[in-house]
């Protein structure tokens, strides 16, 4: 039985402070219906990240996935930008 395609979003991460879940924020644009001007919509998602890799203003990749707890319904396939170190 062949396994249907899956839907990925791209994101940055927010926070990493649970062990093994980050949560990213989505951002798309959506024209408004009357007056015509696009409008950024948000999303807060919770993914798995099972080495706790990612870290705060990383670009990630998230892929769904079976719901792995209350609100836990995404899973890191990669960090596509790693976030810049302040010193």
């Amino acid at each position: 039985m062949k396994r249907s395609k899956r839907k990925t979003v791209k994101g940055t991460v927010i926070s990493d402070r649970m062990d093994k879940s980050v949560v990213v924020v989505t951002e798309t644009l959506a024209r408004h219906p009357l007056y015509g001007k696009f409008v950024r919509k948000r999303k807060k998602l919770y993914a798995h990240d099972e080495e706790n890799q990612c870290s705060v203003g990383d670009v990630v990749l998230l892929a769904e996935t079976r719901p792995l707890s209350k609100t836990k319904r995404w899973r890191v396939v990669k960090i596509v930008k790693k976030a810049e170190k302040l010193e």
